[in-house]
């Protein structure tokens, strides 16, 4: 009997030895469970910051047709605060794909948005602004597809300077980056206050009695046929005639200024869309020829 105690205890404390590891596994899991940090990547200060632009964006839009300086001013902090979220992403530690995904489409939507009212405001140039949204969608959405299928899921930023040494220069040094960027925003602004103040572009803004008045484009925001309340005594009236007494001396300074910044951007995004291409295609070389492609015959 005893003989069988004896080698029943061990068995029985193998068990208990057992258990208790296997107790203390399963707490060790919870532990571990309890303790991995849940963050939401949506809550990331840089990303609250990208909110707040596509608001600030979504209200110069609202004022855009008959309120130049409240959209300007409206549009001109949303710009801003790009490089803002820039700052709070690498303050924070907080950079993350939907933050750069995020802060590219804002950029492309409000542009764009912008790019359209010139459209309708400058109905003779509005084949230069659909052209350059188009090279600004084509060439951004190229580069970003190219960076992540190619280089491994990295940032659309990380341009390495044997692959473009100019577009390793823009996206690399901040400075250069932000002038690039600001000055071609600002460039827009200073056509979209021409709209309201300069007859040059807008002839429309002549006095009536103007002989020149009879060629006002149908287009721009002054022009009587575009008119909700055509009345002289209504609140359209009055707010376009207020609008049209800006002067339109400092936003000619400031398209002459930023003008040369704006076409150099211009050339960045046609640069940037031959090396996205290029870059692709040497990808499906790649692919084919692991295939066995084009096979022999």
């Amino acid at each position: 009997m005893d003989g069988v105690r004896t080698r029943k205890q061990p068995a029985k404390a193998a068990n208990g030895v057992e258990q208790k590891v296997n107790g203390h596994a399963d707490s060790g899991d919870r532990t571990t469970a309890f303790a991995e940090p849940t963050e939401n990547i949506f809550l990331f200060w840089p990303n609250v910051i990208g909110y707040s632009r596509i608001i600030l964006a979504i209200a110069s839009l609202y004022y855009m047709p008959l309120h130049p300086r409240t959209c300007s001013c409206l549009y001109s902090i949303s710009c801003l605060l790009d490089a803002l979220d820039g700052l709070a992403a690498r303050q924070f530690n907080q950079s993350t794909r939907f933050g750069a995904v995020l802060d590219m489409i804002t950029d492309r939507c409000t542009t764009s948005c912008l790019l359209v009212f010139l459209s309708s405001a400058f109905p003779r140039w509005s084949i230069v602004f659909q052209g350059l949204i188009s090279l600004d969608f084509a060439s951004h959405y190229m580069h970003m597809y190219a960076t992540l299928t190619m280089g491994s899921g990295q940032s659309h930023k990380k341009i390495d300077q044997s692959r473009s040494r100019l577009l390793h220069l823009y996206y690399t040094n901040r400075t250069v980056l932000f002038v690039f960027c600001a000055l071609n925003e600002l460039f827009f602004i200073a056509l979209y206050l021409l709209s309201f103040s300069s007859p040059m572009l807008s002839p429309s803004l002549l006095p009536a009695g103007d002989k020149a008045a009879g060629t006002a484009q149908p287009g721009s925001p002054a022009h009587a046929s575009s008119l909700i309340f055509a009345t002289p005594g209504s609140a359209w009236a009055m707010e376009l005639a207020r609008a049209n007494k800006m002067n339109s001396f400092w936003p000619w300074v400031l398209a002459g200024v930023s003008s040369p910044v704006m076409l150099g951007k211009q050339v960045l995004n046609v640069v940037q869309l031959v090396k996205a291409s290029k870059w692709l295609a040497e990808g499906d070389i790649k692919a084919r020829r692991a295939e066995g492609l084009p096979k022999k015959k």
